[in-house]
């Protein structure tokens, strides 16, 4: 039995893989200030360390004894590290670079860092794969990405385990449904429990790889076990499909309203797996339509499309 701290575990994301790994018969610790988690996401069986990741002094107490750590805290979403670009850059770059630095001198064997697929930003063709030169277009991939660098670095100069999961737009239970993190699944879900129109933003021909939750959890526990990485390695976690906002909201059924495209978001994107497969022998389980569907029942709407 190990015991595993998660900064940002009482977010989707990070609440997740705290089950999962209770379930395995683990102990859990979680770092998590309330900034965008939930108390409710909280398991009983954890044990919480309520505090900062921006302060490094204050969290130093909750790596004592671990063995590895599930770097899953961020402020996401891109418009708000557009318009709040300190704040976020605070969270995302300095928090993950604490944790980082904290684990090193707690002596941790392994961090498993929560990467975003938005490091790729525009690219000519698909699918992405971690070989692409990075090309963030906002400040949130910046800082995604620069943690990604941090965590290789970590691994080269210190001999701290690290690996970075690309994350292709995850969805599933516990997906945040307010405040500036809702992804366009929550909003749709949102807007048609209250009977309003569906908006998109741009012609909704834009498309994007989404990933369950589940598959993403079972990803992690894949890179914290896994000897075949630890060196600083980048893999994508993605369904390797894409589908359009448009085909989303039709499967969410009413009306659709269009917007003016948002800057700094990327046209495509797709998961090239091949390294994935490879090194932690993952692969997704939940096909895409088959996931929402089920996403959607659960919050008591009635697919279409």
């Amino acid at each position: 039995m190990s015991l595993y701290l998660i900064p940002g575990g009482a977010g989707f994301i990070g609440s997740n893989i705290a089950e999962a790994l209770l379930k395995e018969g683990h102990r859990v610790r979680i770092l998590d200030n309330f900034s965008t988690g939930k108390r409710s996401n909280v398991p009983a069986d954890a044990e919480l360390f309520e505090l900062d990741f921006t302060d490094l002094a204050s969290i130093r107490p909750a790596f004592e004894g671990v063995d590895g750590v599930f770097l899953t805290g961020a402020l996401p979403r891109i418009p708000y590290s557009i318009d709040h670009p300190v704040e976020s850059a605070q969270a995302n770059v300095f928090g993950t670079l604490n944790v980082l630095v904290a684990a090193r001198d707690a002596k941790v064997k392994r961090v498993v860092y929560s990467a975003s697929s938005s490091a790729y930003g525009g690219q000519e063709t698909l699918p992405l794969h971690p070989d692409m030169p990075a090309n963030p277009l906002n400040p949130y991939a910046l800082h995604k990405y620069i943690g990604e660098k941090n965590a290789e670095h970590f691994a080269k100069f210190y001999g701290l385990e690290t690996v970075s999961l690309r994350y292709f737009n995850v969805y599933g239970p516990r997906m945040a449904d307010e405040g500036a993190y809702v992804t366009v699944i929550s909003h749709f879900v949102r807007q048609k429990k209250a009977g309003a129109s569906l908006t998109v933003h741009g012609d909704g021909e834009q498309t994007r790889d989404f990933t369950h939750v589940a598959d993403v959890v079972r990803a992690n526990m894949l890179a914290m076990a896994s000897p075949r990485v630890g060196k600083g390695e980048v893999v994508n976690v993605g369904a390797g499909q894409n589908f359009s906002i448009n085909h989303i909201a039709a499967i969410v059924g009413g009306p659709v309203e269009y917007h003016p495209g948002r800057v700094g978001e990327a046209r495509h994107t797709r998961a090239d797996i091949t390294r994935t497969k490879e090194l932690l022998e993952w692969e997704p389980t939940v096909e895409f339509e088959e996931g929402l569907r089920e996403y959607l029942r659960s919050q008591g709407i009635e697919p279409g499309g």
